[in-house]
């Protein structure tokens, strides 16, 4: 089938080119988003005339993506790095966007004359930060972890309740003072659901005598895209299930943990590629020069009032300094999920929302290279950034299983208290040893004089029931030094 060779080759090339993209956005500091559309642009029928027209299957393509791309943020973020920030988190992902709604719902009505319900409806769509775009923007810039673990909460969280406010406000049916309270039903069951879905995955994962070390990556996403479905289907956020899941699987004990991490960062850089790559074939460069004026007003009142005074109402409370407010307002970025919801409300049949898929797309240019391009200037103008932060300490388990024992890969971390602590001073639990130090390219079996070094890899060997006090006590060492105490203290 000739059609099917092309039509592989075609997304090969479409991957390959993202994919360089990446190295592209980082020398250039430009957000890798822009290029992925650029090559839909490329693609669609102004330029190279692939035609693409279908909103519908552009939303359920894109909202796969998203679940992917949930999927990597909650398998990759650290619970120890964005534990301090869960409150605000939480208040930037509810408080801020009901605050960011009204202030954009309200002031497109009265500057572009939307009827109320639609102006409301185009504020929901604007309101959500973008988990893509916020996770790839961050690992430059370099903000301490609390005011990265804020953001990366929020642009995990957010996207469950503006979903929901989309759906009601797009749909003709009438909003009563039940709505709320479906709301928050909806984003609590799907909470739960995803706790439990995360904890019982990690349960069977641990216990599962896999025969390949792939198959773990692909049980542990298959577990997540099981929260998103079950989610959906208990009439409860699947999102939010997707995320919360993937948050407690990767941050529990799984086999072959930093496999799973890996596979995920790569599924989701793919599903940001084949997304934004879409997106950009969907759109239209005709149509897209009729929305430049009415996007650009609602840049500004987004950028000037909307985020400024939703990160206040929310971090207020928790007496965060100004220059950190500062720069959560100034690092709203928004990326594919404005657009998706925009298609949502077009599939739905909500009115002007032809042109609302064509003016959010457009600000989601506009805004990504005004704030995507400036956040790292911003960050270090606010004082916000560190030059050095010790990197948090990486154990990944391997089991063996006809030992009955696990193979612990520990590598030393920069800015480790692990460095010139002796191995003898490591007092492992009984059953755990270490069995093998690599340091550059030399590997030899250590002894207990021997000194750990910065980016040293261990292989310790333990059995399965030391092997949560030997991690725990690897983990103490690593935070506070030779003196800690045995159960992790310091």
């Amino acid at each position: 089938m000739p059609e099917l060779e092309v039509l592989l080759g075609v997304v090969a090339a479409v991957v390959l080119l993202g994919v360089l993209a990446v190295r592209v956005s980082v020398r250039v500091g430009l957000p890798s988003l822009l290029l992925y559309l650029g090559i839909g642009l490329l693609l669609g029928e102004s330029v190279l005339g692939i035609p693409f027209s279908d909103a519908p299957l552009t939303e359920s393509i894109g909202l796969a993506a998203l679940v992917f791309i949930l999927i990597e943020g909650g398998l990759t973020t650290r619970w120890a790095a964005v534990r301090p920030s869960l409150g605000v988190g939480i208040a930037l992902s509810t408080v801020a966007v009901t605050v960011s709604i009204a202030v954009v719902g309200t002031s497109l009505h009265l500057l572009l004359d939307l009827e109320w319900r639609t102006a409301v409806l185009w504020g929901a769509v604007l309101s959500s930060t973008d988990v893509a775009a916020v996770f790839s923007v961050l690992r430059g810039v370099g903000v301490s972890r609390r005011l990265a673990g804020m953001l990366e909460l929020e642009s995990g969280m957010n996207d469950a309740p503006v979903v929901l406010a989309v759906i009601l406000l797009a749909s003709d049916d009438p909003i009563t003072w039940l709505t709320p309270v479906l709301v928050v039903y909806e984003l609590a069951a799907g909470a739960a659901i995803g706790v439990l879905l995360g904890l019982g995955g990690a349960w069977a994962l641990r216990r599962a005598a896999l025969p390949s070390t792939g198959l773990y990556p692909l049980a542990a996403i298959a577990v997540c895209v099981l929260a998103y479905s079950s989610g959906q289907l208990a009439h409860a956020s699947g999102l939010l299930a997707t995320y919360v899941c993937a948050l407690v699987l990767g941050n529990s004990d799984l086999p072959h943990r930093g496999g799973v991490r890996s596979f995920a960062e790569g599924t989701g850089w793919l599903a940001q590629i084949g997304l934004f790559v879409l997106l950009g074939l969907y759109a239209s460069p005709a149509r897209l020069v009729e929305a430049v004026v009415p996007a650009l007003i609602a840049g500004v009142v987004l950028v000037v009032a909307a985020r400024p005074l939703s990160v206040i109402a929310a971090a207020t409370p928790f007496r965060l300094p100004w220059r950190e407010q500062a720069f959560l307002s100034w690092s709203g970025l928004r990326g594919a999920v404005p657009i998706v919801l925009a298609l949502i409300a077009l599939t739905e049949g909500a009115p002007s929302a032809d042109a609302l898929v064509d003016v959010v797309f457009v600000l989601v240019v506009v805004l990504t290279l005004l704030q995507g391009t400036t956040l790292p200037f911003v960050a270090r103008r606010l004082g916000v950034t560190q030059s050095v932060e010790a990197q948090e300490i990486e154990v990944d388990a391997a089991p063996l299983e006809e030992l009955g024992a696990d193979l612990l890969q520990v590598r030393v971390p920069v800015g480790s208290r692990l460095q010139g602590v002796y191995l003898r001073e490591l007092r492992l639990p009984v059953g755990a040893t270490v069995s093998l130090l690599v340091r550059g390219e030399q590997a030899f079996t250590p002894n207990g004089e021997t000194r750990l070094r910065e980016l040293d890899q261990l292989l310790v060997v333990a059995t399965a029931s030391a092997r949560r006090a030997a991690e725990d006590r690897i983990r103490a060492v690593d935070r506070s030094g030779r003196l800690a105490r045995w159960r992790g203290g310091g």
